[in-house]
């Protein structure tokens, strides 16, 4: 028979959710408007250009693409590690298999979410590839969490 989980304290909430939840809002601040191609990609351009000058125009596009892309990869990557230390810090009782799960399960939602809330933002566009993106980087930051745990607890 499962015992019932055992109450937190509102501190021991906060300090294990707050910083997903903080982090959550960084995200949804990187969706708005400030930080669309259109306002950053200029920026990084400039930059790369100054920095390497022998570099073509469509090589410095393709840079700035990979760079924006990335960012979006890393995003949710850090999203996942906070979230899989949240989920074990309040379910250690469950499997590794299922907080994977709901991190995983989370991590594809919250993508989803944000692409939509991009859709109604005027300089930003909706795009699946980017959930898939935003996906595989929580994919990734979850099972590098749960690898590195377990690899703590067997040395």
């Amino acid at each position: 028979m499962n015992s019932p989980r055992k109450p937190q304290s509102y501190t021991a909430l906060a300090v294990n959710w707050a910083p997903v939840l903080v982090w959550m809002t960084v995200i949804f601040l990187f969706s708005t408007d400030y930080f669309s191609s259109t306002n950053t990609a200029p920026f990084i351009a400039t930059l790369l250009s100054n920095l390497f000058s022998e570099l073509a125009p469509e090589h410095i596009d393709s840079i700035v693409l990979l760079i924006r892309k990335l960012g979006h990869f890393s995003e949710y990557c850090i999203l996942a590690l906070l979230l899989m230390r949240a989920l074990n810090a309040e379910f250690a009782e469950q499997s590794a298999k299922s907080r994977i799960n709901w991190s995983i399960a989370l991590i594809v939602i919250y993508a989803v979410s944000d692409e939509l809330h991009q859709a109604f933002v005027p300089s930003r566009t909706a795009s699946p590839w980017d959930v898939l993106i935003d996906s595989l980087g929580g994919m990734c930051g979850t099972l590098w969490f749960h690898r590195r745990k377990r690899r703590n607890i067997l040395t």
